[in-house]
């Protein structure tokens, strides 16, 4: 059977070949944002930088090329061409991408100022991209012009448009949940390679000879150029609101959505959705309407663009009313979440997407009545897109907040209408309403704040928006994007020990540097030490201003008059720095990135583990914190696989006892073979030119710090299994760490149970050779009494009960300290409940004491506390100082 025109393949098969284009194209966008954040440092930027660079090699490809297509009487084989050339220069990014990624990262540097930066992001991106991104948007020029040839031009624009939006579709959701995570990047662009290739083949194949019969049609003359250029103004200002809206409703609705791959997904897969259904349902129902201005389509556009920032304001509420409703059916599920984040993406996208497609279908029918080309409607509504990204993301959004960016959507909409349509009631209720937003509307901001709280500092930024709160008790908590805590003005503890581990296991550390600031307290503590120069890298200009809400708490902790110790706090990003700087270090700290937030899963690839191996000085130490908390143990297998891949040596630490937040340390040398000798640990120690003395922080022997390592080499080989490794090309911690974050299926403190199950060390893995067998003994004791004590906790339930509370852990803390009386950790918290119990009842103090001094007869505060409660209850305040 024959097509319209009586050639094969007929406009069924244009919508075809342009859904598959789409669904190539779109699947490009997925795996190259993710390749240049690899060198832009940061998902967020990349995702800006890209969407720039295909809008600016679309509009590029459409203007330069559209005409000559136009005037060519085989647009088939410029088609093809196009499908081709795409083809090969995807193929060929799959080996360019490295050394182009390395020119692009020493051009922008280890510190770059800010529009320096940018400029690199969006530049460098757009001429890395430009082959096949131009060829991109000559695609649809050349299709349109085939459908003219095949007689159904009259209402081939609007339907191309749909069926390449709704392919595009179809290649995000691809790409994001099925192809990147089981195939990789490079792989899933070389399925949309074969894309390509189909289209080009099945082109060249159904319309060969279709020039011969059917000469495509001279171009009309422009019978109003004044005319003219106002519609081409339209389509580029509504090329540059409609990303511009995008940009931002993503940026806000990630503060409410979980931030991960799958959220960026299924945003952008809404506004594709929006956009194919509102330039199909024009075709359908609005296409014959020749209406010469489109003033009523840009009033609802901009009604719709004020409806749907107006739902920010309840995203919170809405997510938590979708989550309840479907409970009935999906339950507490992964399925329920990910359906929730679809819901708030169609309630801020579903009217303005679709009015947009609409839109952009009148305009262009608009354009061809006056005589303008489709290539060049098509390339200048792209180049105005191109420009949204920096406008909106970089330059307004930080400068105006989210509440007056968004409000410019509408308002930029009603200012293309014509000063007669203003004559009308019409325009001036979107109008009213932007208004109100902009000026009535409560701050767009999403922070939870405690009962009794405040908030102490809030900053948007081009990236995210960090915001420090406090509670009733005046504990401040730092957050990005109000979903991922970044720690504590109550964590010092914890927080200084990951700094002193890593500090203390190095015998003369002179330089070290803490990749993530986060409050600054771990770092801070570094900075102590006063034969140290550290440097701390942050990626966020906010993250460091918030930073200095919690100085006090260190200046506090260590004395400090005004005058706290230097430390050097370099606004860069972690992964750029440290493959761009030359500097050595003695000592690298990389803070407890959570995995499944957008970019961070790149801070566990083999590459960047590499990479800071090479700026390792020699006996150079390098720590990977790992929060597990917030990942389950599917995801720290990969991390796992992928440290040994640069560490095969590496060991894992805990940094803390803590059974609702447990911190783990991958530990890497850069000679892997070097153990360490107890002996010198000590001396560490008490060389260590700190303010405070390590002890403050738990860590007062050489048992205590040798004692924190839970595996060696052969048990984290073990673990690791056949799990892949996180690499560039197969970012699987990226896809598998939102699963715990959407749908928690253990407690932390089931999951450190069960890992420390599968894990042992032996001294011989930890020590050097010259260590004692009493060394060896002693410390396999206190790594047995650590296991003891996680267990024992496990079924403690806190009371303010002192006597209830002693009852619970009195048989199991001595039992643990029958194990190894080293273990400070159960030793301490018993002697305080002893001399407090003391004052409640002189007998069952000196009851416990008694006890205690049996398990641990040598303790000298033990035995003092004991000899001043046998004095009677007076002298028991005394004691309680001495035992702390």
């Amino acid at each position: 059977m024959k097509a319209e025109g009586g050639h094969p393949g007929g406009h069924g098969l244009a919508l075809g070949l342009m859904a598959a284009s789409g669904a190539a194209g779109l699947g490009y966008q997925i795996v190259w944002t993710q390749q240049a954040a690899l060198w832009l440092g940061h998902e967020s930027p990349a995702v800006l930088a890209v969407v720039a660079a295909f809008f600016g090699g679309l509009a590029i490809g459409a203007l330069a090329l559209g005409r000559r297509i136009a005037r060519s009487p085989r647009p088939a084989r410029w088609y093809a061409g196009c499908e081709l050339l795409i083809a090969a220069w995807a193929a060929l990014l799959v080996v360019l991408m490295p050394p182009a990624s390395r020119v692009l990262l020493a051009a922008t540097g280890a510190q770059p100022q800010p529009a320096w930066q940018w400029a690199v992001a969006f530049g460098g991106t757009l001429l890395l991209l430009l082959p096949a991104t131009a060829a991109m948007g000559a695609t649809l020029p050349a299709i349109a012009q085939l459908t003219a040839q095949l007689r159904t031009q009259g209402r081939a624009i609007a339907g191309l448009y749909a069926a390449n939006t709704a392919g595009a579709l179809a290649g995000v959701l691809a790409a994001a949940f099925w192809a990147v995570p089981t195939l990789g990047l490079a792989r899933t662009a070389a399925l949309c390679v074969v894309l390509n290739l189909a289209c080009a083949a099945a082109a060249l194949w159904a319309w060969r000879g279709l020039s011969a019969a059917t000469p495509a049609p001279a171009p009309a003359e422009p019978s109003a150029p004044t005319a003219g250029r106002a519609t081409l103004a339209r389509l580029a200002a509504t090329g540059l609101l409609g990303i511009g809206y995008e940009v931002l409703v993503v940026r806000v609705l990630s503060q409410v959505a979980e931030d991960t791959v799958y959220t960026f997904a299924l945003l952008l897969a809404v506004y594709l959705v929006g956009t194919a259904l509102g330039a199909a349902a024009w075709q359908r129902w609005g296409g014959h309407r020749r209406a010469p201005s489109g003033d009523g389509l840009l009033v609802g556009l901009a009604l719709a663009c004020a409806a749907g920032s107006a739902s920010l304001w309840g995203a919170e509420a809405l997510k938590a009313a979708w989550l309840a409703s479907v409970a009935p059916a999906l339950g507490h599920s992964l399925a329920a979440v990910v359906s929730a984040e679809a819901a708030l993406a169609l309630a801020a996208f579903a009217l303005p997407t679709a009015a947009m497609g609409a839109v952009f279908s009148q305009l262009c029918t608009q354009a061809q009545a006056e005589g303008i080309g489709f290539h060049r409607a098509l390339g200048i509504n792209t180049l105005g897109a191109a420009l949204a990204p920096a406008l909106f993301g970089v330059l307004l959004l930080p400068l105006l907040g989210a509440q007056l960016a968004l409000a410019l959507v509408p308002a930029g909409y009603l200012a293309l209408l014509a000063p007669a349509c203003w004559r009308r009631a019409t325009p001036w209720l979107p109008l009213a309403a932007t208004v109100a937003l902009a000026a009535l509307a409560p701050p767009l901001q999403f922070i939870d704040v405690p009962d009794g709280g405040q908030v102490l500092h809030h900053e948007d930024g081009a990236m995210a928006a960090v915001s420090v709160v406090a509670d009733a008790q005046g504990v401040a908590r730092l957050r990005i994007n109000n979903r991922q805590q970044e720690g504590s003005s109550a964590s010092l503890g914890f927080d200084a020990r990951q700094a002193l581990l890593p500090l203390l296991l190095h015998p003369a550390p002179r330089r070290a540097l803490f990749l993530g600031l986060g409050t600054g307290l771990t770092a801070a503590t570094a900075a102590e030490d006063l034969a140290l120069q550290a440097d701390a890298v942050e990626l966020l200009p906010e993250v460091i201003a918030a930073a200095r809400h919690f100085r006090p708490v260190v200046d506090q902790a260590f004395g400090h008059d005004g005058t706290p110790r230097p430390l050097t706090i370099l606004a860069a990003d972690a992964r750029r720095y440290v493959l761009a700087s030359a500097t050595a270090y003695d000592l690298v700290v990389a803070d407890n990135f959570h995995p499944a937030r957008s970019g961070s899963g790149a801070l566990y690839t083999v590459e960047h583990f590499r990479a800071v191996r090479a700026r390792l000085a020699p006996g150079g130490l390098f720590c990977q914190w790992l929060p597990l908390h917030q990942l389950d143990l599917a995801t720290l297998r990969p991390i796992v696989q992928s440290f040994l891949a640069a560490y095969p040596g590496g060991r894992l630490l805990l940094a803390n006892n803590s059974l609702e937040t447990p911190t783990l340390g991958l530990l890497g040398q850069a000679d892997d073979a070097a153990g360490f000798d107890p002996a010198q640990v000590d001396q560490r120690i008490a060389s260590a030119r700190l303010t405070v003395p390590p002890a403050r922080f738990g860590l007062a022997d050489r048992w205590a710090v040798l004692g924190s390592f839970v595996a060696g080499p052969a048990a984290l080989h073990r673990f690791a299994g056949n799990a892949p490794a996180n690499t560039n090309d197969r970012p699987v911690v990226a896809y598998r760490a939102p699963r715990i974050t959407y749908l928690p299926d253990s407690a932390p403190r089931e999951r450190l149970l069960a890992l420390l199950a599968e894990l042992t060390i032996t001294p011989a893995e930890l020590l050097t050779p010259n260590a004692t067998p009493a060394d060896a003994a002693r410390l396999a004791a206190y790594g047995q009494a650590q296991r003891q004590f996680l267990a024992a906790g496990r079924h403690v339930a806190p009371t303010a009960d002192l006597r209830a509370m002693v009852a619970q852990v009195q048989g199991p803390l001595l039992a643990v300290l029958r194990t190894s009386p080293d273990f400070r950790p159960a030793y301490d918290p018993l002697l305080g409940m002893a001399l407090a119990l003391a004052q409640q009842s002189p007998d069952e103090g000196r009851a416990l004491l008694r006890a205690l001094a049996e398990v641990v007869p040598a303790r000298p505060e033990a035995v003092e506390a004991l000899r001043v409660a046998g004095e009677g209850s007076g002298g028991v305040g005394g004691a309680v100082t001495a035992g702390r």
